[in-house]
């Protein structure tokens, strides 16, 4: 048997290790700054795409200093589901949930959205940029620039972002042909999302360490011996720029 997800998931890993390598490298570029000048960093995602949300967030060899902006009514826990697609393209919802977010100048915004067709990632993008916080998109530009804006503005979410890195999926998202129907299975934009993120991280980590950082902001696993001491001094070093419990 053949699986042909693994085989898709490699090609849009070279994709963008080839052709996003640019853009990844401004965001890195940006991100170490901002822990270097001890600025916050946030990641929002609506439904699906606020998976990479909790992919970046309080998690072992991840920064510490990134932000979740979650929005209640776009996760994947609320009843009916439907309700999700309803918010998200709400005019003003994103506006609200950037507004209840301490973003200021200097700060980094990591904006995940397939599409980036719908109002709440745009205007949260939107009010970012109002704050001069750098705003980083993660999307899929062929499919975006294949739809119409859900805002009023009419623009999209790369249109409005400072450094936009492609996930190269297909539109829709869905990669793998089923012999017999039109519609393709299996979504590539979580982990190709989660890859770009992950590999973002470890090369700022790396370029703190180059600029003399003995100790960067990163997580050390709560399940290893020393782990919770580890990760509590890192905190106070960094807490002006933490805005969620530890």
């Amino acid at each position: 048997m053949q699986f042909q997800y693994f085989s898709e998931i490699r090609r849009l890993i070279d994709a963008v290790e080839t052709k996003e390598s640019a853009s990844m490298a401004n965001a890195v570029a940006v991100l170490t700054k901002a822990v270097l000048e001890k600025h916050a960093v946030y990641v929002f995602g609506a439904s699906h795409a606020g998976i990479l949300t909790q992919e970046m967030f309080y998690r072992a060899g991840g920064l510490v200093v990134i932000n979740p902006i979650f929005g209640r009514e776009v996760m994947l826990d609320t009843f009916p589901i439907t309700h999700t697609s309803k918010m998200e393209r709400l005019v003003g919802y994103g506006t609200l949930l950037a507004q209840k977010t301490p973003m200021r100048a200097g700060d980094v915004l990591i904006v995940h959205s397939v599409s980036g067709r719908n109002p709440v990632t745009i205007e949260v993008a939107l009010e970012a940029k109002k704050r001069n916080t750098t705003v980083i998109c993660i999307t899929n530009l062929r499919y975006s620039k294949s739809v119409t804006s859900r805002h009023p503005s009419g623009k999209k979410l790369y249109e409005v972002s400072d450094i936009v890195i492609d996930n190269h999926g297909e539109k829709g998202d869905a990669c793998v042909a089923i012999k017999g129907i039109k519609q393709k299975v299996s979504p590539t934009s979580t982990v190709i999302g989660a890859s770009i993120l992950n590999s973002i991280v470890a090369a700022t980590a790396q370029a703190l360490v180059d600029a003399g950082l003995k100790t960067p902001p990163i997580f050390y696993s709560a399940n290893v011996d020393g782990g919770d001491e580890l990760n509590r001094k890192i905190y106070e070093e960094y807490k002006q720029n933490i805005h969620y419990s530890y």
